[in-house]
């Protein structure tokens, strides 16, 4: 008896503890693969996704724009979000448990459930449905946020921990490869570099725009 007790709660230390380790190890190995220069930029960039409102769409240009290879960001930023996921599915109970992270899980899960709106183009599509909404930057939707709204449609864990891995990969790469197709025609054409930004500005603009006009009829 005593043998399973201590094998199962071994088991339960190493379903938390591996995700940190794994996430913090892989990310180590490849920011001191890196020369020094790009490596004092790479760390913070990374721990920058953590705290919001900086995601994806932000983090991601910036390292491009310092030097750092566009794969290389991207896959990072991914990796971070599938570890989240991958943490979720081993131990979504106890993160409830865990200050601040736990609220904003009970936070997230309340929201859903009261509003059916929200989510309910999610449901039909089911796995698909989850991959574009982590695919869809600014408005949280990285790997924690995906793994809660694939509970709250009812999908299996591993189910979701794969969409938001699909998702999360596709547009990190898309954003990356953007990013530097930009930064490629600033360096040829800085005119028609500039016309560009502008244009992806508006169309962010809008989109806040957009976001806050719902908001507000909502209330």
């Amino acid at each position: 008896m005593n043998e399973k007790r201590n094998s199962g709660l071994m088991f339960r230390f190493a379903k938390f503890f591996i995700p940190f380790l794994l996430g913090v190890g892989v990310i180590a190995i490849v920011g001191f693969l890196l020369s020094e220069s790009l490596r004092i930029k790479y760390f913070p960039l990374i721990t920058g996704y953590f705290f919001p409102p900086l995601g994806k769409e932000s983090i991601i240009p910036a390292g491009v724009v310092t030097g750092i290879d566009p794969l290389i960001m991207a896959l990072s930023i991914a990796f971070v979000d599938i570890v989240v996921a991958l943490f979720l599915v081993w131990n979504y109970d106890l993160a409830k448990k865990i200050p601040f992270v736990g609220k904003f899980i009970m936070k997230v899960e309340k929201v859903g459930e009261k509003s059916s709106n929200k989510y309910s183009w999610i449901k039909p599509l089911r796995f698909i449905g989850i991959v574009l909404f982590v695919m869809v930057p600014f408005q949280g939707s990285g790997g924690l946020v995906g793994f809660i709204v694939g509970r709250l449609i009812g999908m299996k864990s591993w189910n979701t921990f794969l969409a938001i891995s699909t998702g999360s990969i596709t547009v990190c790469l898309l954003i990356a490869y953007f990013a530097d197709a930009i930064l490629s025609v600033f360096v040829k054409n800085f005119l028609i570099g500039v016309m560009i930004l502008i244009i992806v500005i508006m169309v962010i603009v809008m989109i806040l725009i957009y976001k806050n006009s719902k908001k507000k009829k909502k209330q």
